[in-house]
């Protein structure tokens, strides 16, 4: 298909310059994300989220931030899942936020861990009560030989917890927090001489380093 090939666009609408971010890059994050926010980005909490399988493969997908912290990036997910599983067998992962209308793209390294059960239980209990009972629903990643059986366990869901009945978090579900080693943000401009500003964690401080495109 020779229309993927001429596919371009130039980017133009902003610069990335080392003594403009913060030393600390949560709060560039932050602030980038505000931005985004504001900007009405579409979904803009949505991150692709890659993986290492158990026979050493990459595995990708998009997943939901949830939570930032001063140190850590957390999103939530069905432990029986295949990123669950991976994440449990190797922690390593890296996350990638692309904002388009933007123009921009922020890449993170880190390690995952498991946020505590009273921190997943809070963030649960604020969900809306159809997606609670979806958690209890779907055995994430298993096969299922249609739809079907989807829909009739959230139906038996439905009638087993009524409208009204405080819903438990399942077991097998709950939240991962990614600690970053290294966060990168990307501003794309003209030319394909993008900026890109790495921070890499070496010991306790962040080193700031700009990156040829």
């Amino acid at each position: 298909m020779d229309e993927i090939s001429k596919l371009r666009r130039d980017y133009s609408l902003m610069a990335l310059n080392e003594e403009d971010v913060k030393s600390d890059p949560f709060n560039q994050f932050s602030i980038w994300f505000n931005e985004a926010v504001m900007a009405q980005v579409n979904e803009p909490n949505a991150m692709h989220l890659a993986t290492i399988t158990t026979d050493g493969r990459p595995s990708g997908r998009m997943v939901l931030l949830k939570g930032l912290q001063s140190d850590g990036f957390t999103f939530y997910t069905n432990f029986q899942s295949n990123k669950g599983k991976e994440l449990e067998q190797q922690p390593a992962c890296c996350l990638t936020f692309f904002w388009p209308e933007l123009e921009r793209q922020v890449r993170i390294e880190g390690v995952s861990e498991r946020i505590s059960e009273t921190a997943a239980e809070q963030y649960f209990q604020s969900r809306p009560r159809g997606s609670q009972i979806g958690a209890w629903a779907s055995p994430q990643s298993a096969v299922i030989k249609n739809r079907k059986i989807l829909e009739n366990r959230m139906h038996d869901l439905e009638i087993k917890f009524g409208e009204t009945k405080p819903i438990q978090k399942p077991k097998q579900w709950g939240g991962f927090m990614v600690r970053p080693f290294l966060i990168e943000f990307w501003q794309g401009r003209s030319n394909r001489l993008h900026d890109r500003i790495r921070y890499l964690l070496a010991g306790e401080k962040w080193e700031i380093r700009r990156l040829a495109p």
